[in-house]
């Protein structure tokens, strides 16, 4: 049975392309899902790839990764990396290994984005690579 990969989006991330390219790049979330899925097969696992705009979506999502006993989780929170403690305790209640991605670094970029609740309990970041964040992120998977 082919292991499985939650990799869950949060807010705005579905404007990817027009959002900001100079920050987050010209590709799109379907851009971004096409390659993330090739390599995922590359490397003998599914993806599960999804995007919200809701908090409760991506606490509902971590918890589901844990019932269907997923791999792993890349979880880019966008904002709510930075103000969610909900994202936090989800990720602190399940045993599923989390990975924070992020296209850009937030350490670079505004004070109020260089703290990440998510980092607390993720296992690893990987941040500032654009769109291969996630393909790094998802290579670190593989070698779990």
């Amino acid at each position: 049975m082919t292991a499985t990969v939650f990799l869950l989006n949060g807010p705005n991330l579905n404007l990817l392309g027009s959002r900001e390219p100079d920050i987050y790049g010209s590709q799109t979330l379907c851009d971004i899902e096409a390659m993330v899925r090739d390599r995922a097969n590359d490397l003998g696992l599914a993806v599960d790839f999804r995007q919200s705009n809701h908090e409760g979506d991506l606490v509902d999502w971590l918890h589901e990764a844990q019932r269907e006993g997923a791999r792993a989780v890349l979880l880019n929170a966008g904002a709510y990396t930075h103000t969610s403690i909900a994202l936090l305790d989800a990720i602190k209640a399940i045993a599923v290994p989390v990975i924070e991605v992020h296209l850009s670094d937030p350490g670079t970029r505004e004070p109020f984005r260089h703290h990440s609740y998510v980092a607390i309990a993720a296992v690893a970041t990987v941040q500032g690579l654009g769109a291969q964040s996630y393909i790094v992120a998802l290579e670190k998977v593989a070698a779990l």
